[in-house]
């Protein structure tokens, strides 16, 4: 007899920058309420489209951002200010890798 094990499903879906989400859905996306996104915002962290928190909309990216900023305050109690920067650096140091792969490939 063989044996069969059950492989486990991970049932998810992905969030394009054209994705919607509105500020109860990036809440929910990020296990947060919703006075730390209006933080966010207010640090420039996330700048979502709409004039006031009833009709912000987030894109994909708001969503990472965010939960990169969250676990940076989490897990090193970095402030919204150190984790704006961190932020920043993370994404420049992305952009140089990405250019460093196209100059390798010519």
């Amino acid at each position: 007899m063989t044996s069969h094990t059950a492989i486990p499903q991970l049932i998810g879906f992905v969030l394009e920058d054209q994705t919607e989400l509105t500020l109860a859905d990036l809440c929910r996306a990020c296990a947060t309420q919703a006075n730390v996104v209006i933080e966010l915002v207010d640090e420039g962290l996330i700048v979502p489209s709409g004039p006031t928190p009833e009709y912000w909309r987030f894109t994909g990216l708001h969503m990472q951002r965010a939960l990169v900023a969250l676990r940076l305050q989490e897990d090193l109690g970095v402030n919204l200010a150190g984790a704006a920067l961190a932020l920043q650096l993370l994404e420049e140091l992305e952009t140089l890798r990405s250019r460093l792969r196209v100059l390798e490939e010519t």
